[in-house]
């Protein structure tokens, strides 16, 4: 009778085993998308714009969308799963502007001096194939902070790097996995 009572605990634990978790680290894309373009990110951040209450530390780097460009084409290179193609013989084509750079107070000592910062670079992206737009994001972001004084200090074009490489990351993985 002990034998016949475990044979359901055995048979659900091993259904279990054999489920998993449906995690993978492969790509989500179709098969017939091997190659990727990167097109140059365009620069659209109003630099004429006036600041308001809002948008106290409104901020702009000349030349961040190379930036930009150059950290995601690395990022597709070192994960592997896209290969870099011209634009005449790749299969997906990512079109990107630069449409924010923001600047925010995060924390104040006692004197009201600003001791953190959050930089947070926006986007807007389109991946393309020849069948036509595969997906769109605005308002997509990568953002990093830093202090300005104490042991954790960072520049903050260290932060600006920091927030480059985070936007690339989310990016490739937008683009990789689907979500």
């Amino acid at each position: 009778m002990g034998r016949l009572s475990c044979a359901p605990v055995l048979f659900f634990m091993s259904m279990l085993l054999l489920a998993g978790c449906g995690y993978t680290t492969r790509s989500l894309l179709a098969p017939e998308h091997k190659s990727i373009y990167v097109e140059k990110f365009a620069n659209k951040i109003q630099i004429a714009e006036e600041t308001s209450d809002a948008r106290m530390y409104r901020g702009y780097r000349p030349g961040l969308e190379v930036d930009i460009t150059k950290a995601v084409i690395d990022r597709f290179l070192s994960d592997g799963n896209l290969k870099i193609a011209s634009q005449e013989g790749a299969d997906l084509i990512l079109k990107g502007e630069l449409v924010d750079f923001k600047k925010d107070a995060l924390r104040y000592d006692a004197n009201d001096n600003v001791e953190e910062y959050r930089i947070k670079l926006v986007v807007n992206l389109e991946l393309m194939s020849d069948k036509g737009v595969i997906w769109e994001e605005t308002n997509f972001a990568g953002d990093a902070t830093y202090r300005t004084t104490g042991a954790l200090v960072k520049s903050e074009s260290d932060a600006i790097k920091d927030a480059t490489q985070d936007l690339a990351r989310r990016v490739v993985e937008r683009t990789i996995e689907g979500w």
